[in-house]
């Protein structure tokens, strides 16, 4: 698996003019192809008078989904340029939907290409990424007299700590970077004198 990605953290659009034709670029996360399409459908609604409606996503944190539209302009001049510079920024899990509304002069194949690739790159910039990097999901188990020193103290230390349950023991659930797994267990014993429980679970992205 892929120990790391960038993506957008939130939706918002960037705006350029060449040649009097608008170039609207709006940019999402979305963690399905189905995230991305409604993404897609909704910005047609929104711009319901304009010429064109380009589109490319990449969907998986290794990009294995990567897919893209003319919508109309001459083929491969919108759709790949957008989904190559997402691809070259290592952008993941991201829609990008362009909005041309035309200014009656033609900017001939590579024009389109500049611009359409162009107009996603400033987005990105203008509004930012994150990186996501690979955790592993963890369950720390204590007892209800230790539990608020450990919590203290993993939160101290920088460690993810996700959510906290009270039952007849406390259960603190925390996102451990795999290479720092083996430590953490050392670190866990140490401080809790061996009495915490240590449960390894599945694999998610948070923010690095």
């Amino acid at each position: 698996m892929q120990d790391e990605y960038r993506t957008v953290a939130l939706e918002g659009e960037h705006e350029i003019e060449i040649s009097r034709s608008r170039f609207i670029c709006a940019l999402a996360p979305a963690a399905t192809e189905e995230e991305a399409q409604a993404f897609v459908a909704r910005i047609r609604k929104e711009h319901p008078t304009a010429r064109h409606h380009c589109w490319a996503y990449v969907i998986g944190a290794d990009g294995s989904v990567q897919k893209a539209s003319d919508d109309g302009e001459p083929g491969g001049t919108a759709g790949v340029p957008m989904l190559q510079m997402l691809v070259r920024r290592d952008m993941r899990y991201v829609v990008a939907v362009v909005t041309r509304y035309f200014g009656g002069v033609k900017l001939g194949a590579g024009g389109l290409i500049r611009a359409y690739g162009g107009v996603v790159g400033e987005a990105l910039d203008s509004l930012g990424t994150v990186t996501r990097r690979r955790f592993r999901l963890a369950t720390v188990t204590v007892d209800h007299q230790r539990a608020g020193k450990l919590e203290n103290e993993l939160r101290a230390t920088g460690r993810d700590v996700r959510e906290v349950s009270y039952g007849a023991g406390v259960r603190i659930g925390i996102g451990l970077p795999e290479a720092d797994v083996e430590g953490f267990r050392a670190w866990l014993a140490d401080t809790t004198a061996g009495s915490a429980v240590l449960e390894l679970g599945g694999e998610a992205y948070g923010d690095a």
